[in-house]
């Protein structure tokens, strides 16, 4: 969700990196490969160590189909913005990103129709009514702290305005990063509306570090004790546990209140004038396969997007204990995607950023 500077990776299969052929207009490219699929995706999904839930599906993938996968991460604002610039050159052939970017991107006339197989098993909240997008990985927002420093982890929202937070507190930027919308999505709720939610955050920027355009970049920080609490979303912070000792999952909820959190899937969608479409299918098809579902959990520490897909495994049942007790709610996308530049405006407002 989230950087700074779009960072193309290598494709996995180990074709080179896009830094040249996706800015490139012409000229031998891997992107004219008959034999590729273009990513464009927030962060997340992918390992650190190359262990991640991208990892194993584009290998399987290119194992069975013989197509590479060039991907290329940033945050979800990010991706949708790098898509739209290219819309007149078309680069990727799937876009990958949380809400409410997707629906964003959706409204950028930026994704044609296409319905995965094993779309129907996913519920009607997590794909678009019109078919231009389904969500392939479940997920929730959540916060993160350092559990060695934090013999405890906080529990309101009031709490993250002591002093001893100061400089030790950082989300990242609404507008930007799927994760830092999330921010104001869920103090909206928490508070009961826009102008509380404004007016708590403006008192929270004493003690905020500033603005970062990446959330994954935050949880190793929160594990070296730079920082005691930041934001993140409970699959890529769950992910990220597992080589960070330190990092402890939470959900702030208002002082009486109940801790709350909201779905945050990643949603998949193709592109509009794909330059392989076909091959974009076929991944998006691949992603939502029962085996691909199945791993979610135990290679990717998410939640499947498929309802027929039961996971047991060791990580699917801590996933469950992680979200014991946490009230769900469901935001209203269809208005945060209209309104999404007037809360974020108001969102620098507030804060001076």
């Amino acid at each position: 969700m989230r950087r700074n500077m779009l960072k193309p990776i290598a494709a996995v299969t180990g074709s080179i990196a896009l830094a040249a052929t996706l800015s490139a207009c012409g000229g031998n490219s891997a992107a004219s490969d008959d034999k590729t699929v273009t990513v464009y995706s927030a962060d997340g999904l992918k390992g650190e160590n190359g262990d991640g839930w991208y990892d194993q599906v584009f290998k399987d993938f290119t194992k069975k189909t013989g197509i590479k996968v060039e991907y290329v991460e940033g945050g979800s604002g990010e991706m949708v913005q790098r898509a739209a610039r290219e819309k007149s050159n078309t680069q990727a052939d799937v876009i990958v990103t949380l809400p409410p970017f997707i629906q964003q991107a959706d409204g950028k006339g930026l994704l044609q129709k296409y319905t995965p197989q094993g779309a129907d098993q996913v519920d009607g909240a997590d794909k678009a009514a019109d078919g231009t997008w389904t969500s392939v990985v479940n997920n929730y927002f959540g916060f993160v702290y350092n559990k060695k420093d934090l013999k405890t982890a906080p529990t309101t929202w009031d709490e993250l305005l002591d002093g001893k937070y100061k400089n030790k507190l950082q989300y990242s930027t609404p507008g930007v990063a799927g994760d830092g919308t999330a921010v104001v999505v869920k103090a909206m709720h928490d508070f009961g509306g826009k102008k509380p939610a404004m007016d708590y955050l403006k008192k929270l920027q004493a003690n905020n570090v500033g603005p970062s355009a990446s959330t994954g970049k935050l949880a190793p920080k929160v594990d070296k004790g730079e920082l005691l609490v930041a934001n993140g979303d409970v699959q890529m912070s769950f992910a990220q546990s597992k080589t960070m000792p330190n990092l402890g999952i939470w959900f702030p909820k208002k002082a009486g209140g109940k801790p709350t959190s909201f779905a945050l899937p990643y949603a998949g969608g193709l592109v509009k004038n794909a330059p392989h479409s076909e091959n974009g299918k076929k991944l998006l098809d691949f992603m939502l396969s029962t085996k691909a579902q199945q791993q979610v959990s135990s290679v990717g520490g998410g939640f499947s997007a498929r309802k027929d897909v039961k996971a047991t495994d060791e990580n699917a049942i801590a996933l469950t204990k992680v979200m014991d007790g946490v009230e769900i709610f469901e935001p209203d996308w269809n208005d945060i995607d209209k309104n999404l530049q007037t809360y974020v405006e108001d969102w620098k407002s507030a804060t001076g950023s």
